[in-house]
């Protein structure tokens, strides 16, 4: 391969390329070079080497397309962190939690209010000692 193709290409991209024009080139496809039959001869009709010829000789109308990352700055912005204090961090725990018990009394999953109070009535056993 000529420097200037693997200059343009990477070596995956060359393989691709010429392996499916090889296998263009073995099902009947016309050849893109005006070869002479001596030429034919030496290349043995191998369709491997004459897409390498076309390749090299810049016959293939190809374009490879190279997806490209965004730009780091655009992709990845500076990370902003609230300062909350730890106070205020409970009373967002508290007023979480309390959606979350009403929540929950709503669809049935706690007890009724009653048993509730009968709970907060009696005293527990560190109060009594």
């Amino acid at each position: 391969m000529s420097q200037n193709i693997q200059e343009k290409f990477t070596k995956y991209e060359i393989a691709r390329i010429v392996g499916s024009r090889a296998l263009q080139i073995a099902m009947d496809a016309p050849i893109l070079l005006k070869l002479s039959e001596e030429k034919l001869k030496d290349l043995n009709h191998d369709a491997i080497k004459i897409a390498e010829l076309e390749l090299e000789e810049d016959a293939l109308p190809i374009a490879v397309h190279r997806p490209t990352p965004k730009r780091g700055k655009d992709r990845i912005g500076a990370v902003k962190e609230d300062s909350v204090s730890d106070e205020e961090l409970k009373e967002k725990e508290k007023e979480v939690e309390k959606e979350i018990q009403e929540d929950a009394k709503e669809l049935g999953f706690t007890e009724t209010d009653e048993s509730e109070e009968a709970i907060a009535e009696t005293p527990s056993t560190a109060e009594e000692q």
